[in-house]
């Protein structure tokens, strides 16, 4: 018999203006407790509704973890590749690399950024950046409910992107009044993210809105469970995130993370005399279209 998974915990973040200027709000999903969070480190839901033509953000480093990122509105990228809404991209910083998103036109543009933890062997591993496009993801249509999978295995789905931590994500929309039962590890720490409409979910069918998150209770046993999920008198959409923690002490500063603190000087000293390379500059092989 499955474990039944439900929702111990639910968060309402509240939206601030970003740092990219005016039009940007920002909405912090995860990023208060890594011990409760593990293996997610940050994830952001941010908006920008921009004007004019004067760019925002750029070129910026990062090292010892991978960025996780599902554009929903807009475009973002560099030379090299470009996202579209409904794309998908899993870049592993790793020993370190550098990175450009620049958005430089009038543009709505929505995107949820998520930092996770490499495990403390894999560090500082080779970067590389993985892409799949909207229309590479395998997806499930069934009853009413459609699963859209871009990393890990769901409910007979699985997605062709590499990991170093196992990591489920899936976007997933419902007609009214529908249930879907999501199939994934007890031991994966688990959240969900309303993006429209609102659902109940889990055994104690605890009520989410559109903008909140809700985690789900964890279990040590890697065995199966189970979430169910249903919408509320108007269709919903979500994205549930469900990874393998690494329960291992982690040390952030600005882009950076690290098992200590002392080798966040080194970091910098490598960003800053040049020693990071582009992910637009690295070998083929590390640049992966699936």
């Amino acid at each position: 018999m499955k474990t039944e998974r439900k929702i111990i915990r639910v968060e309402t973040p509240e939206a601030r203006p970003g740092f990219l200027g005016a039009g940007h709000m920002a909405r912090q999903l995860v990023g208060a407790d890594f011990t409760a969070s593990d293996p997610f480190i940050f994830l952001m839901d941010d908006v920008l509704d921009k004007k004019d033509f004067q760019p925002a953000g750029g070129a910026h480093p990062h090292a010892g973890f991978e960025t996780v990122s599902l554009l929903l509105e807009g475009e973002i990228g560099d030379d090299a590749y470009k996202m579209q809404p409904g794309d998908f991209q899993r870049m592993t910083a790793g020993s370190g690399v550098v990175h450009t998103e620049t958005i430089d036109r009038p543009m709505r543009l929505r995107l949820l950024q998520l930092w996770l933890n490499l495990p403390r062997k894999s560090r500082n591993a080779t970067p590389r950046v993985q892409d799949l496009p909207l229309a590479h993801a395998p997806v499930l249509n069934k009853e009413g409910v459609q699963i859209r999978l871009y990393s890990g295995s769901l409910n007979g789905l699985t997605a062709p992107v590499l990991h170093y931590v196992p990591l489920i994500v899936a976007d997933i929309s419902m007609e009214a009044g529908t249930t879907a039962l999501l199939d994934l590890p007890a031991s994966y720490n688990a959240f969900l993210y309303i993006l429209k409409g609102s659902i109940t979910a889990g055994k104690d069918a605890q009520l989410l809105n559109k903008e909140q998150v809700g985690w789900l209770d964890l279990f040590e046993a890697a065995e199966p469970s189970t979430l169910n999920v249903t919408a509320k008198e108007e269709s919903a959409r979500l994205v549930l995130y469900a990874g393998a923690p690494q329960h291992e002490k982690i040390v952030a500063h600005g882009p950076f993370i690290a098992d200590s603190a002392d080798a966040i000087p080194d970091l910098y000293q490598r960003y800053r005399s040049g020693r990071m390379p582009h992910i637009a500059t690295v070998p083929a092989d590390q640049r992966i279209l699936l």
